[in-house]
């Protein structure tokens, strides 16, 4: 099994397959606009500028099971984020990352690399580097910048490659 193997729906509610990306280097992140990390938006936008030519995608899933940190509505989400964070990397529909009606891309993720504590994820912004095979590599906890994490992605790109 890999994240090839999960359809997910895109923020005006379609059903796509993530095996649309196969092949590339993936970081899957759970976001919100309203997080005290959403100052994030700016580093996972470099990181995909910097190396989407090479197969490498920032794949962003807003969740608002956060403290309601993520208000808006799917239909509106990609312009606003590329308002107000400059942001062009794919962005899904809102997704629950947790508790019963967690999206089955999350368990997966989750069971994959479990995090310090546990495997749930405790907040926005959860990382999860994702090799060319569709197996996760890597995971990164909310405080995690964008920016410490590219010469992960740099390794990644180059394997395999």
């Amino acid at each position: 099994m890999s994240v090839y193997d999960f359809s997910v729906k895109t923020s005006n509610g379609q059903d796509v397959s993530l095996s649309a990306y196969k092949g590339n280097v993936l970081l899957i992140v759970n976001t919100a606009t309203k997080c005290g990390f959403a100052s994030q938006f700016a580093g996972l936008e470099k990181l995909y500028n910097d190396y989407k030519e090479k197969g490498f995608y920032v794949l962003g899933f807003p969740s608002n099971q956060f403290l309601n940190q993520e208000p808006v509505a799917d239909e509106d989400m990609e312009q606003v984020c590329k308002i107000n964070f400059g942001v062009t990397f794919p962005l899904f529909a809102k997704t629950d990352v947790k508790g019963k009606h967690a999206n089955p891309l999350f368990n997966y993720l989750k069971a994959a690399k479990k995090g310090m504590l546990s495997e749930e994820i405790k907040w926005n912004f959860t990382k999860f580097l994702v090799n060319r095979k569709g197996e996760v590599i890597k995971r990164y906890a909310p405080a995690t910048k964008p920016e410490t994490i590219e010469a992960d992605v740099i390794e990644e790109l180059k394997a395999d490659a």
